[in-house]
Formats: C-alpha cells, sequence, structure tokens
C-alpha cells in the first residue's frame, strides 16, 4: 500500500514539475510580450484559410520557424529570412512552428511568392509550377464550371495537368482563404532587439 502511495506521489510531482517547466514558466516569460509594428492582424479571410492550413495538415510538411544562422546557416541561404522570434507568433492561436522540413520553410512565403494566381495553379497541382515537386495536389479545394460567372475565379491550369478537358477551373472559397492566408505569412518587417534578445523558439530537424 505504501508503495503504490509512493508512486501516485511521484507522479504528482513529475506532471507538477513537467507543467511548471512547461506551461507555467513559458508563459510567464512571454505573456507580456508585444508584437511588433510591422506585424498586421489576420484578416477573416485569414483565418478561415489558417484553418484549412491546418485541417489540410499543411503544418507537417512545412514550419513557420526560420533558424539561427549560428547554429543553421543554410535557412537564410536558402532566402527563408531572418530567424524567428516569439514576438512574432503574438496573433497565432496555436502558432503553427511544424516539427520537419519535407517541404521549405513558409515563414514568409507571402514575400516570396506574392502571386494570387501562382499559388492557386501550385495549390491545384504542385507539379504545373514546381516541376519535381512531391507536394500532394489538392483540386478537390476547386471546382469546375462550364461557363464563368461573375465573381468567380478561374484558375489558368496547364493543359496537361488538368483532371478534366472541357470548363473553367474555378477556386472554392477554401482555396481562396487559403491563398490569402499564405499571401499573408510575411514576416519581412525589422524587429526590436528585446525580442530577438527573448527568442525561445525551437527549431525543427
Amino acid at each position: 500500500m505504501n508503495r503504490h502511495l509512493d508512486l501516485v506521489i511521484g507522479a504528482l510531482i513529475a506532471i507538477m514539475f513537467a507543467t511548471m517547466l512547461l506551461v507555467v514558466f513559458p508563459y510567464a516569460q512571454l505573456a507580456d510580450l508585444k508584437p511588433p509594428k510591422g506585424l498586421k492582424p489576420y484578416t477573416e479571410a485569414q483565418l478561415r484559410g489558417r484553418a484549412v492550413y491546418i485541417r489540410e495538415g499543411c503544418l507537417y510538411c512545412h514550419s513557420q520557424q526560420p533558424r539561427d544562422p549560428k547554429q543553421t546557416p543554410a535557412d537564410m541561404a536558402r532566402g527563408w529570412g531572418r530567424p524567428s522570434v516569439p514576438a512574432d507568433y503574438v496573433n497565432d492561436r496555436p502558432p503553427l512552428l511544424g516539427t520537419m522540413r519535407t517541404g521549405p520553410d513558409l515563414f514568409n512565403i507571402g514575400a516570396r511568392q506574392p502571386s494570387r494566381d501562382w499559388h492557386l495553379v501550385h495549390l491545384y497541382q504542385p507539379r504545373a509550377v514546381v516541376p519535381g515537386s512531391i507536394m500532394p495536389a489538392y483540386p478537390y479545394l476547386f471546382r469546375h464550371a462550364r461557363e464563368g460567372a461573375p465573381g468567380q475565379v478561374e484558375v489558368n491550369v496547364p493543359d496537361k495537368f488538368r483532371t478534366t478537358g472541357a470548363g473553367s477551373i474555378v477556386a472554392t472559397r477554401d482555396a481562396l482563404d487559403l491563398v490569402e492566408y499564405l499571401k499573408g505569412l510575411d514576416h519581412t518587417y525589422p524587429i526590436r532587439v528585446e525580442d530577438a534578445e527573448s527568442d525561445t523558439t525551437g527549431a525543427p530537424k
């Protein structure tokens, strides 16, 4: 009986210690963070697109955290931008840091690729704009229409990559919102010294 009690007490102590170390201390450290001046809040369309990004599992293949060039200089050499800092994620609930990189980091994809048309074609069929890409296609985020209608956004997919022949390929709201979210991922604004010094973000391998 005493052994069982010791196990329970030991487990509770371990849980409390882990909670303090992984939840309470980081929250206390980052609770007073202020958003950088250049960080814009998400629009309604971007928030909907962020939900699509999560739903489609984009964070399983893409990170949103360029690493410190002192540790991993390749990130900046790839054009992914400066290392991220905690203040960059003030508007993110939760931050979509990612855990691995099957594809490129998307922290600044909105600055690297601001074209809506490019993103739409890339979502419909990645190989149409990036030969050799291993990213899955998302044709179900689009629909086919015999005739275009006012307000519809037609996607100019090369004929060899179309899943059907005749008609127009039209972006759904999910596709348009996802692209708005991706275009909004632009963290090229300057950061304050205190933001850089408080960097506690992890980094995917």
